[in-house]
């Protein structure tokens, strides 16, 4: 009978735990949040195809149009590969 209440015990001590976590975590935001409520957009990198996160992609205009590339070496590779 009294591991069946320590059993009980523990349970209880439990549930009171995730809903304590589930009523504290839900008061936290995202601080950089967009207006539309995106936190990020993901842009693919027209050289190597890898997407990366829109504001950690290095811009570049080329041809007059802009690119977005997850290094310095891939935008110098397109470049090259569209002068070519």
């Amino acid at each position: 009978m009294g591991l069946f209440r320590l059993l009980i015990f523990g349970a209880l001590i439990y549930f009171v735990y995730r809903l304590l976590k589930g009523a504290l975590g839900s008061q936290r935001s995202i601080k950089q949040k967009r207006p539309d409520g995106v936190i990020d957009e993901m842009v693919q990198d027209p050289y190597c195809k890898t997407y990366i996160p829109r504001r950690d992609s290095k811009k570049r205009r080329v041809a007059g149009k802009e690119y977005f590339f997850c290094s310095r070496e891939c935008a110098d590779k397109y470049e090259n590969e569209i002068k070519d």
